[in-house]
């Protein structure tokens, strides 16, 4: 059963597409790809890392999601809420799509021009789930939504959905320490 399984994930990891423009070389840390239509910024993992542990006087809300998981579409206003009510406190919102890229122009392209998305949207692109996903936090399964809420050296990661007011409550415990 173990290696019917191991076959599926090669065999799933071996179907990927890269994506237009990648580099070539194993060592791809930097934006590989961007939309111009919407500036949409596309990483492999070594690209996103400094995205989600930047050094600075701000709380950093990250937040990993997909159009294709019903939770967290549920979830979004709210990160686009605390987007628009926290910015002047120092407060940045990121989200990042793990929607497949050939679903990017179908999908969620249209999807954040219809919802007139103002947070910054950024999507990573890299087939290595056992490497990224653990370094992201050692205890995720990977399941969505994920979110990441850091300043400096503290961090709290959640693998749930939130609602305005819990996610609110998580940032305000940054807010006043």
């Amino acid at each position: 059963m173990k290696q019917l399984f191991l076959l599926f994930l090669f065999v799933l990891s071996a179907c990927k597409e890269a994506p237009k423009d990648a580099p070539l070389s194993e060592n791809t840390s930097t934006k590989l790809e961007q939309n111009d239509d919407i500036g949409l910024e596309i990483y492999d993992y070594d690209g996103l890392k400094p995205l989600i542990n930047v050094d600075d006087n701000t709380i950093h809300v990250v937040n990993f999601w997909a159009t294709w998981c019903a939770p967290c579409i549920k979830e979004l206003p709210y990160f686009e809420k605390l987007n628009a009510d926290y910015k002047e406190k120092n407060v940045e919102v990121l989200l990042v799509s793990l929607d497949f890229p050939r679903k990017y122009e179908t999908h969620l392209i249209p999807f954040l021009k219809k919802n007139s998305i103002q947070s910054k949207v950024v999507c990573l692109d890299d087939v290595d789930q056992n490497r990224w996903v653990p370094a992201i936090n050692e205890t995720w399964s990977g399941a969505l939504p994920a979110t990441i809420i850091y300043k400096g050296d503290k961090r709290k990661f959640f693998e749930k959905s939130f609602t305005y007011e819990e996610l609110q409550n998580e940032v305000q415990q940054f807010l006043n320490p």
